[in-house]
């Protein structure tokens, strides 16, 4: 059911000669490796929870089809799929579903040397195209964030499913909330930096977009069930988390990927966590840090931060 093949020669290597065709194949190894090599960083890690959710979307559909697919077959028919659960399932904003199509297209092709069909690539973006024309769908994940409130938190750890994935997503807002987090600097958070402490955890916050480091002392939560440093350390036990990056893709068996979670990565669990939750609003990567500072103005205290 798949009009995919492993990539070929180019055609026009055809006319020379073996000694030839051997220097040329060699030659377009080194520059695919060259071009992996000056990838930014970011780009790479971006690419990975791009494919992490195909791995999901995968997932999704073989609950519904009682047929699960392979991960390579990106076809015309799958890739427009995909957009559509993105739009639909995952509320993502057009520009972002246009960068998973890229995503998942260069992984296939670079990581498990699938060329995927033109017609396939055109047929998603010809997908997308409405959807980049609708005004409320192009505003998804702008405005003001929403501030996360400790009742929003309670309702979200109690719908958190019991799984791997469940752990890491509730220690990962909850932390996020406790030191007051951006986006980006939850996703480069390191293990190492994040040290269990009498009064609860030590945590270094990287230096990221210009902003200096910080260290932060999270204190233990009031309510066990959304108290951040007894979240980490459920999440970093059943892991087996002591070094590296402290928040990990989860593949749909279950499986901890190596590289961190990008920054949109970690606004999509906040959000697709509060979804699950029913919570009434839409909350955003910023709404941990929002809500962080909106609950210790009310409390007249900013030293402490075991609100929840």
């Amino acid at each position: 059911m798949t009009d995919l093949a492993p990539r070929q020669p180019d055609a026009t290597l055809a006319a020379h000669d073996a000694a030839t065709l051997a220097v040329l194949a060699a030659m377009e190894e080194a520059a695919e490796k060259h071009l992996d090599a000056i990838r930014p960083h970011n780009t790479k890690r971006s690419y990975a929870n791009d494919w992490a959710l195909w791995e999901e979307f995968h997932g999704w559909l073989a609950e519904r089809t009682g047929q699960a697919l392979p991960l390579t077959a990106v076809t015309k028919g799958t890739l427009v799929g995909f957009v559509v659960w993105l739009d639909t399932i995952k509320l993502a904003a057009p520009n972002s579903i246009d960068r998973r199509i890229t995503g998942v297209t260069v992984t296939a092709r670079n990581e498990h040397g699938i060329e995927v069909p033109k017609a396939a690539t055109v047929a998603a973006r010809q997908a997308l195209k409405p959807l980049k024309n609708d005004p409320e769908r192009q505003a998804r994940g702008r405005g003001k964030a929403a501030a996360a409130t400790p009742e929003q938190l309670r309702q979200m750890a109690a719908a958190v499913p019991d799984s791997l994935a469940g752990l890491r997503d509730r220690a990962l807002w909850l932390l996020a909330f406790g030191i007051s987090g951006r986006s980006a600097e939850v996703a480069a958070l390191r293990a190492e930096g994040i040290v269990h402490v009498s009064q609860g955890l030590e945590v270094h916050v990287p230096a990221v977009k210009g902003r200096p480091p910080r260290d932060v002392v999270v204190h233990y939560g009031r309510n066990p069930d959304t108290c951040p440093v007894r979240a980490w350390l459920t999440w970093s036990a059943a892991a087996g988390i002591t070094t590296g990056p402290a928040f990990l893709p989860i593949t749909i068996h279950g499986r901890l990927g190596g590289r961190a979670l990008s920054p949109e990565a970690v606004r999509e669990i906040i959000a697709r966590n509060a979804e699950r939750a029913g919570l009434s609003v839409r909350l955003t990567g910023h709404s941990m840090r929002a809500g962080f500072i909106t609950t210790s103005r009310r409390a007249g205290k900013r030293e402490r931060n075991n609100f929840v």
